[in-house]
């Protein structure tokens, strides 16, 4: 019988740093900790959090401060694969959940690599068009960085515009998806270097709610690009995010639970709102134009790793 999942419960209303102890502290979290050779600590969530970002760090981490297509894929045998792959279900990293509201005042729909952010758009109108009630906006988030040269094939193969950046990709994927032709309004600033600059195009497609294409300057333009978080915080100030609102995040199984934290530490921390964080359904064939790439067992550790580091950012909050 396949292990029950792990319920991602971290962010209940007015207590966005709950549930975090009941996912790191999950049997398969353990499990994974004891089949690399750890131990695992004595001590409060705190330590709990500290061990588990330095143990992923010597073991998990295959990035090594590269963009996730660069990371390496570790050599693994076959019973460690398993155990990878089996916790990785378990810890809700694999299969799409649905939305569980009806209705929200936002969606959120966060960019990517190139094939994710065909994928995530259609999936954000599949849902609109399903009968999720939006009673905002929809708000598509990118970035100015540049697209590979794989991501440039990926979508000249299956007959997509070769653009140039992400949030160029986002775009396009609005203006075919949503049947729109040119934005209703935008603005922007572009300070001749992609760190500084910023765009904003909202669109109207008949019988949906407004969609915002939004790129943000980084907040750190002389280290690095804007990154995920600093479009959300971007896009929160010019949606003039309130109490109570309710957001839905759309991204990839694989990145619910490391975006959802950071959505909670990023949105829901400063500005009260509450937040839902869903992955695009694989086996939706509206989706097929840009099928999801094969998740490999170091995909899967360097995301855990990943949702480790978010949870802590996240206590760290308190």
């Amino acid at each position: 019988m396949p292990e029950l999942p792990v319920p991602l419960t971290i962010g209940a209303p007015g207590e966005p740093t709950a549930g975090i102890a009941g996912w790191v502290c999950a049997d398969p979290i353990r499990r994974l900790v004891a089949g690399f050779g750890g131990s695992w600590p004595d001590g409060d969530l705190t330590e709990v959090l500290r061990f588990l970002d330095e143990f992923s760090a010597r073991h998990w981490d295959f990035r090594g401060g590269r963009e996730r297509p660069d990371a390496r894929e570790p050599d693994l045998d076959p019973a460690t694969t398993e155990l990878v792959l089996t916790s990785a279900s378990a810890l809700g990293l694999v299969r799409p959940v649905a939305p569980a509201k009806p209705a929200y005042a936002h969606l959120v729909v966060l960019g990517g690599l190139a094939h994710a952010c065909v994928r995530r758009v259609g999936y954000a109108t599949h849902l609109l068009r399903a009968g999720l009630r939006v009673t905002g906006e929809v708000a598509v988030l990118g970035s100015f960085r540049p697209l590979t040269e794989w991501e440039r094939r990926t979508l000249a193969d299956a007959g997509l515009p070769a653009d140039e950046t992400e949030v160029d990709v986002l775009d396009s994927a609005v203006r075919r998806i949503f049947q729109v032709t040119a934005p209703a309004q935008q603005d922007g600033l572009d300070a001749g270097h992609p760190h500084h600059s910023w765009s904003s195009r909202t669109y109207r497609p008949a019988g949906l709610p407004s969609v915002r294409v939004l790129a943000a300057p980084s907040s750190e333009p002389d280290r690095r690009r804007a990154h995920t978080a600093d479009t959300q915080r971007f896009w929160a100030g010019h949606v003039q995010l309130a109490p109570g609102d309710d957001v839905l995040m759309v991204t990839a199984p694989i990145y619910v639970p490391f975006q959802h934290c950071d959505a909670l530490r990023t949105l829901a921390v400063p500005y009260g709102c509450d937040i839902d964080t869903v992955g695009v359904d694989p086996a939706l064939a509206d989706l097929a134009v840009l099928p999801e790439q094969t998740l490999t067992p170091g995909r899967y550790l360097q995301e855990i790793r990943s949702a480790i580091r978010s949870m802590r950012a996240l206590h760290d909050e308190r």
